[in-house]
């Protein structure tokens, strides 16, 4: 029985600036804006999620069992400098924050 993951960028933390390039086992799932989902079927088993925004990169390894639907938030977020940084140069850190929800259990961080 096939299995699914859910990758979105709905925070309303987000910063909402930047691309987040989304890879599935090393091959290309999404490019996602702020408020854009993707889906994809996946077969059963473990699995890499590689998440990069161009300035910092995150991995996640996950298992779905069959039938699955696996679904996580990526959050592109700015640090303490970001602000002044962008100001000052034009262009500042944002860092990636990935959170994967738990069906009846609300969504905790698994990545800062």
């Amino acid at each position: 029985m096939a299995s699914r993951i859910t990758v979105s960028r709905t925070s309303p933390r987000d910063v909402k600036h930047r691309q987040v390039i989304v890879k599935v086992d090393g091959e290309p799932f999404a490019t996602l804006l702020y408020g854009e989902t993707e889906t994809r079927e996946l077969p059963p088993g473990s699995h890499r999620l590689h998440f990069d925004n161009t300035w910092v990169w995150k991995n996640i390894d996950f298992k779905l069992a069959g039938g699955e639907h696996a679904k996580f938030n990526v959050i592109n977020r700015a640090g303490r400098l970001t602000w002044w940084m962008v100001a000052l140069l034009g262009a500042g850190p944002m860092y990636l924050t990935v959170e994967r929800e738990q069906e009846g259990a609300p969504t905790g961080d698994l990545d800062i």
